[in-house]
């Protein structure tokens, strides 16, 4: 396990977020919801993050209304969040998730360009802003490293 996590009674702590431990082997699991318009792209999200140690697809949802459902339902501890969704834009369910729901960590998709939606994502309250076409196994650690380690 990463240094700066405390485990204790089937569950181990990253500064305020408290993940599940696998009983097998100790290891903490992040739960995961993602949201995208495009199932396609629902897929690829899924198979990075089921290629990616640890991490485990909770669901999946196409609007975002939707995904604000889900997440008080599910309790992610990450959202895979797309910009462009149908009704509310991710923008707008990042905020009222991250309003509501605490601790979560949520991840801002889409195809854009960094450089233009890096402070949007800023701005509502996401720790990061990953554009699809980098959106890879490594990168997914990387960003869930640097938000929990911002709580630490």
């Amino acid at each position: 396990m990463a240094s700066g996590i405390t485990t204790r009674g089937g569950v181990g702590t990253i500064g305020r977020f408290v993940l599940p431990l696998y009983p097998e082997t100790g290891d903490m699991t992040v739960k995961v919801l993602i949201v995208d318009d495009q199932a396609p792209f629902r897929m690829a999200a899924r198979a990075v993050v089921e290629a990616t140690d640890d991490f485990e697809v909770v669901g999946e949802a196409e609007t975002g209304e939707s995904s604000v459902e889900m997440a008080h339902e599910l309790k992610p501890d990450l959202v895979l969040m797309d910009v462009n969704l149908p009704g509310i834009n991710g923008l707008d369910a990042t905020r009222q998730i991250l309003t509501d729901l605490t601790p979560v960590v949520v991840l801002l998709l889409s195809t854009y360009e960094y450089d233009e939606y890096a402070p949007r994502a800023a701005e509502c309250g996401a720790s990061a802003y990953i554009p699809k076409s980098e959106f890879m196994p490594d990168r997914l650690v990387e960003a869930w490293t640097e938000a929990t380690a911002k709580t630490a």
